[in-house]
């Protein structure tokens, strides 16, 4: 089994990438997480907002293998508690299919994605900026397999 982090947004500033990679390099491996970049559409002046999303869902949606459980981040998407995203990860586990998680860009995802996702999960009521939605998730992914093992790291 596979994480896969499918996020808008590419060249992220370095303290990104090393918070990131701290919580990728503690995960077993049997449980790896894979982020794959998609590049965000260019906004200039007036820019078509749909038609940007649209492209953004397009490279997001042909990112994804047939089989993938998709989790698409989304404002209006379920709450979790650690526990919950624990008992999730273990049974995603067992379903044994790749898993991938979607983080879209400024403007959110297009409708396609959320249609195409199985789950829509809130990591919160306020807005992150998305650079920072990838070390949390990536974080929280750690946390919750800390959680299955009875790991030291998860202080309940």
């Amino acid at each position: 089994m596979r994480l896969r982090l499918v996020c808008v947004g590419q060249k992220m500033p370095e303290w990104v990438s090393q918070g990131y990679n701290e919580y990728v390099r503690r995960m077993p491996p049997e449980l790896p997480i894979e982020l794959v970049e998609i590049p965000m559409a260019h906004r200039g002046k007036n820019p078509d907002i749909p038609r940007l999303m649209q492209k953004e869902s397009d490279a997001i949606l042909s990112a994804l293998g047939s089989r993938d459980l998709v989790i698409a981040l989304e404002v209006s998407g379920r709450n979790w508690s650690t526990e919950k995203l624990a008992g999730q990860l273990e049974n995603w586990q067992q379903e044994g299919r790749d898993v991938s998680f979607l983080v879209g860009g400024p403007d959110g995802l297009a409708d396609a994605c959320r249609a195409r996702a199985d789950q829509l999960w809130s990591l919160s009521s306020l807005t992150l900026p998305h650079p920072l939605v990838r070390i949390l998730l990536a974080e929280q992914l750690y946390r919750a397999w800390s959680v299955t093992r009875n790991h030291p790291y998860h202080r309940a």
